[in-house]
């Protein structure tokens, strides 16, 4: 049988030197060749040198000092960040109040009753269980508190975002002008927006609303923007030609022809917004996240369990029903079902509370902590270290870290400091262009000039353990799903589940199983990061042009070589895809593993935030921005470039 082969074109050194990467790298060596030896005869250190550094703690802590000594005097203050302040604490409070009165049974039914009207019984089903499990850990009340804070952050999320993208779809300037901030903002963790809204509202409910919204609102703007411009211009130019003004043509045409877009927009406005929501119990949100902050701050496993099990039960009730709702026609019944549901709800609430039943009882609530630190401790006993054969999970933590961590970081922090701007340089100019080059350097060498430059190489040397584990495993995991129905099949639901958990609750198994220090903090990222790779990576594959398949099993190809020589060239754009993906979120979990150890940036920002020192967070929140924009320019490719690939 005849098998598919290639024959290697023969390789001149003109040839080579024509080549576009040979040409870039050999200019690049060129400009190297000038200035090292100027940097290395001006500053002979390998390290960054102080002369390059700005010292911005002096004038951030005085800053830091102005705003809080006129926090309470200063008119800025008094009739502008106050009166936003007291509007999101009424607002929270006022849903908070409205929740409590409908009681367990009340809200419950609503969310039913709303599951229904999306996506049928069977999910209507599933979300009043979801509810009822909440109440039944012992967390009704931090979860409606977690929820009431939602319910104000993804409204006004949802309203920017809306304004936002509309702007930027009915406007070339306005979607040129945003777009880069819109990529920026896309790739800074988290821990980031938490910074700038302490320095202005203190800890508090307004702080972690307005970092909430901060963080949910770019997705939905990206996506109204792209449903908008995306519209079929053959429909907008039938209802132009009936003497439609712009208004009626936004309204009749637009919008409806965007619908999917908003409403996957709105989804993921959601669940960005609730990952944020438990992430900002760090600065006083309260609720669940903060359940779970105080548990892992005590390492008690079962106490921040009882709190985590909530938090995915509402994130996957919140992305199954605006998924549905996103995805399939109204349930029958139109506004009459609406209404039908409206009055069961406020009927239940009323009867609820004639028979005192608005608070969940103390008898129905199972206890878990205690019995999962049990397990814990007997995992502990018998798996965290002195396992035969395969070492315990102790062991792992620390081999990795002897191993891997600890080289990794050793050796970015030998290289010179221009040996590393080199690297980054090359990398983001072979997949990019000479500004995606410059703009990477740039931001690497912001980190040096507010003075964390080796900080900044410790995480580096975290993001890139981590990328490098979950590729393997996330690129061996999504090639298997493509090839393999049954296994997608089996895959799905876990995927699912993964996808819609906040960062926050990854901490908690990584902390029963290795303790706390880096290797924790990369176990919960790469746990985080992989569902992303492997759904892209399987994405890529399976959308690989059939007739090219086709084409190579005619020739005889085996299985193997289809997907090296065939379905892997094609799905490379899918496959630059999950990589930088990977990397972003990757970051964003190795910064929040400074709660557990991670040290490095992670735990600069905690510890400016927990000691009140802002300098010390500001700086280490920059650098932090600075590295994930450096990292998503050397892993994004171009669009010239991934259509080129592809």
């Amino acid at each position: 049988m005849a098998t598919l082969t290639t024959t290697a074109p023969k390789v001149t050194i003109p040839g080579l030197l024509r080549h576009r990467a040979v040409s870039k790298l050999l200019l690049l060596a060129a400009v190297a060749a000038v200035l090292v030896p100027l940097a290395d005869a001006r500053w002979a250190s390998g390290s960054w040198p102080h002369a390059l550094t700005v010292d911005l703690s002096k004038p951030l802590a005085s800053a830091s000092n102005w705003i809080i000594d006129n926090r309470d005097s200063h008119p800025l203050f008094l009739y502008f960040f106050g009166y936003i302040s007291n509007a999101i604490v009424l607002s929270v409070h006022a849903v908070y109040l409205a929740l409590l009165a409908a009681g367990w049974p009340g809200v419950t039914v609503a969310a039913a009753l709303l599951a229904w009207r999306a996506a049928g019984v069977r999910l209507a089903l599933g979300t009043a269980a979801a509810f009822l499990a909440c109440g039944l850990l012992g967390m009704w009340v931090p979860t409606m508190q977690t929820l009431a804070l939602m319910v104000v952050a993804v409204l006004v999320s949802v309203l920017l975002g809306a304004l936002l993208g509309l702007a930027a779809g009915l406007s070339d300037r306005t979607f040129r002008a945003l777009r880069p901030v819109l990529d920026t903002m896309q790739v800074l963790p988290a821990f980031a927006y938490l910074l700038p809204v302490v320095l202005v509202f203190g800890i508090g409910v307004p702080a972690a609303v307005l970092a909430t919204v901060v963080y949910a609102a770019p997705p939905m703007a990206r996506l109204t923007a792209l449903g908008l411009r995306g519209a079929d211009q053959e429909v907008l130019e039938a209802v132009e030609s009936l003497g439609t003004t712009a208004r009626q043509r936004l309204f009749t045409a637009r919008l409806p022809l965007a619908r999917k877009e908003l409403l996957l927009g709105l989804n993921q406005t959601i669940m960005m917004a609730l990952s944020m929501a438990v992430i900002a119990s760090v600065i006083g949100a309260g609720g669940l996240g903060d359940r779970v902050y105080q548990a892992l701050a005590s390492v008690d496993v079962g106490a921040a369990l009882a709190a985590g099990i909530p938090i995915v039960l509402l994130a996957v009730v919140l992305d199954r029903v605006t998924g549905a709702a996103g995805a399939g026609a109204e349930r029958s019944g139109g506004r009459a079902g609406w209404a039908y549901a409206a009055v069961a709800t406020v009927a239940v609430a009323l009867a609820a509370r004639l028979a005192g039943r608005l608070d969940w009882p103390d008898a129905g609530t199972v206890k878990i902590a205690e019995p999962v630190n049990r397990v814990v401790d007997w995992m502990t006993a018998h798996l965290y270290s002195g396992v035969p054969f395969v070492g315990g999970t102790a062991d792992w933590a620390a081999h990795f870290t002897t191993w891997i961590l600890d080289p990794l970081r050793t050796g970015l922090q030998w290289l010179p400091w221009w040996a590393v701007l080199l690297v980054v340089a090359a990398l983001a100019w072979l997949i990019g262009t000479w500004r995606t080059a410059l703009t990477a350097v740039l931001a690497m060498a912001a980190t040096g000039v507010l003075g964390v430059w080796k900080p900044s190489l410790d995480t580096l040397s975290q993001v890139l353990a981590a990328v490098a584990v979950t590729l393997v495993l996330g690129v061996a995991t999504g090639i298997a799903a493509a090839r393999s129905n049954r296994f997608e099949r089996l895959l799905r639901p876990v995927l699912d589940v993964f996808q819609t958990m906040p960062q926050f609750v990854y901490l908690i198994p990584v902390v029963a199983l290795f303790g706390v220090g880096r290797a924790p903090a990369v176990a919960a990222a790469i746990v985080y990061a992989l569902p992303a790779v492997v759904r892209i990576t399987a994405q890529g594959l399976r959308q690989v042009d059939p007739a090219a398949l086709e084409s190579a099993r005619s020739l005889g190809a085996t299985s193997t070589q289809q997907l090296r020589q065939v379905q892997l060239p094609l799905a490379r754009p899918a496959l630059l895809l999950a990589v930088n993906q990977g990397v972003v979120l990757v970051l964003a979990v190795v910064i929040i593993g400074g709660l557990v150890g991670g040290g490095a940036l992670g735990y600069d920002v905690v510890f400016g935030l927990a000691q009140g020192d802002l300098a010390t967070g500001l700086v280490a929140g920059g650098a932090i921005v600075c590295l994930g924009l450096m990292l998503d320019r050397v892993t994004q490719p171009t669009e010239r470039r991934a259509k080129k690939g592809a």
